[in-house]
């Protein structure tokens, strides 16, 4: 399919992506079941492992600062948030563009799922956890805290060990978002060929 217009059925007649977006949307429930429910519910799963990433890296923070207050204050943002933000991202550059019938490429599908996966699933966490813990050891005096000036340094040493026990988890959470972009632009091929009559590889002309 071109950038603006697609040919029905190779019969010569132009559809805007509106047209496009709407036709796609309503052939949706002609999918095979898991095809549809993958396609719905699979963000939520790379969503809840992002949720779970922030956990685990709040606990690795916490414990490095010798953080034992707000428990529950520091873990529902690091769990809910980046549940929010992976979903978030996930729909925007795969879910909805595939829906719309503007991705039709499965390497671009894969590449967009595996950044999703590692970017908002495994380094946001990581990133998110740090001044929220830093803020919290210097409140409540857990830990001592270098000046403004060594501020930065202090961080990056604290994240490395960090970061080195996140790795494997980082690479989990790229392996599923890849599959998820792959299964998710497999179920869009199977909707094109329902709606216009194309196969997987005609999609990419």
């Amino acid at each position: 399919m071109s950038e603006n217009v697609v040919e029905k059925g190779g019969s010569g007649k132009a559809l805007s992506r509106a047209v496009i977006a709407d036709m796609l949307t309503k052939n949706f429930e002609k999918l095979p079941d898991i095809d549809q429910k993958l396609f719905l519910y699979g963000p939520f799963y790379l969503g809840g492992n992002a949720g779970l990433a922030g956990l685990i890296s709040n606990s690795f923070y916490r414990r490095t600062l010798n953080v034992r207050a707000a428990r529950f204050a520091s873990n529902l943002p690091m769990a809910v948030l980046p549940f929010l933000t992976t979903c978030a991202l996930y729909n925007a550059t795969v879910s909805k563009p595939l829906l719309s019938g503007e991705l039709n490429c499965p390497t671009c599908s894969l590449i967009r799922g595996a950044l999703v996966g590692v970017v908002g699933g495994g380094l946001y966490p990581i990133l998110l956890a740090l001044p929220l813990n830093i803020g919290l050891a210097s409140r409540y005096a857990s830990a001592p805290l270098p000046e403004n000036g060594n501020l930065l340094r202090y961080c990056v040493d604290i994240s490395r060990p960090v970061f080195n026990k996140m790795r494997a988890v980082i690479l989990l959470q790229a392996f599923f978002g890849t599959y998820l972009g792959s299964r998710d632009f497999e179920s869009y091929a199977k909707l094109a060929e329902i709606t216009f009559g194309r196969s997987k590889e005609q999609l990419q002309d």
